[in-house]
């Protein structure tokens, strides 16, 4: 049977020339709308290369193509032309292969009510084949590790909406995935809870050695939470690369400011500037 690794235990990675670098080439998804027949593009020519263990975000206005470009990046989509290739594979390709590789949390919790805190937290590692008592073991240490030692047996309807949420991210480090992806996950929350568990999710991440893509319509937190900040136009193109430590002096505020311009202008204006380029 498949084992989960102990949580901080390295995945075995399996193969010869396996970086776990994420290459986006050309990417392109279209819609075709129902009735109207109208063609929609969703991605247009996204291209980058993403290192393994690095955190980076994703900002764009409401509906620039970000959630297609996870649904992609996590194999619940093709695209219409283009890749997105993980050591010569595709998620969406190759789907079986990279099962527990990758894990995601949405801003809905997605939480079975049926089930308890316990038993949610080892639904993957149930999935993956792991045995029961393996199950058992991560589930706790993970709960154990975001302050729900205590609601193991608790049902999601008997918790706040950030403990639900604690419990969705503990389900997806069970699981011992290479790459993270949150999805709006945390916006939904109050400001001071959403930040908590914002910095826990980023510390287990970094302490874990993950690769994680978050997702935000927000500037102030791409540039707060991300070692890159991707600023996607609309349909989703990459605008700009923005490293916030490398900005000239630090100037976070400057640099808000203008992917603010790039955001309402759709486009990025000439040259580039301190940490960033595009």
């Amino acid at each position: 049977m498949t084992q989960a690794a102990a949580p901080g235990a390295a995945r075995d990675p399996g193969g010869r020339g396996r970086t776990g670098e994420i290459h986006v080439r050309g990417l392109r998804k279209v819609y075709r709308q129902k009735g109207t027949g109208v063609q929609v593009v969703a991605i247009d020519r996204l291209d980058f290369t993403v290192r393994q263990g690095e955190v980076v975000a994703i900002v764009g206005r409401t509906g620039c193509g970000k959630s297609t470009f996870l649904h992609i990046l996590i194999g619940l989509e093709w695209p219409s032309a283009g890749a997105v290739e993980i050591d010569g594979l595709t998620p969406y390709g190759d789907f079986a292969a990279f099962r527990g590789r990758i894990a995601a949390v949405f801003q809905q919790d997605r939480l079975l009510p049926w089930r308890t805190v316990l038993h949610n937290v080892e639904l993957g590692l149930e999935i993956l084949g792991v045995e029961p008592g393996r199950r058992r073991e991560v589930a706790e240490a993970w709960l154990d590790r975001l302050g729900l030692g205590q609601f193991l047996g608790a049902f999601p309807g008997e918790l706040s909406g950030g403990m639900r949420q604690r419990v969705a991210l503990a389900r997806a480090f069970a699981v011992n995935p290479e790459i993270l992806v949150a999805d709006e996950a945390f916006g939904h929350l109050d400001e001071v809870t959403s930040a908590q568990i914002r910095q826990d999710f980023l510390s287990l991440a970094r302490a874990e050695g993950k690769t994680v893509f978050l997702v935000t319509h927000q500037i102030e937190e791409a540039l707060a939470v991300g070692e890159r900040v991707l600023v996607f136009g609309r349909p989703a193109t990459v605008l700009a690369d923005v490293r916030p430590d490398a900005l000239a002096g630090g100037d976070r505020a400057a640099a808000r400011e203008r992917i603010q311009g790039m955001l309402n202008l759709g486009r990025a204006p000439g040259g580039s500037e301190g940490g960033l380029s595009g």
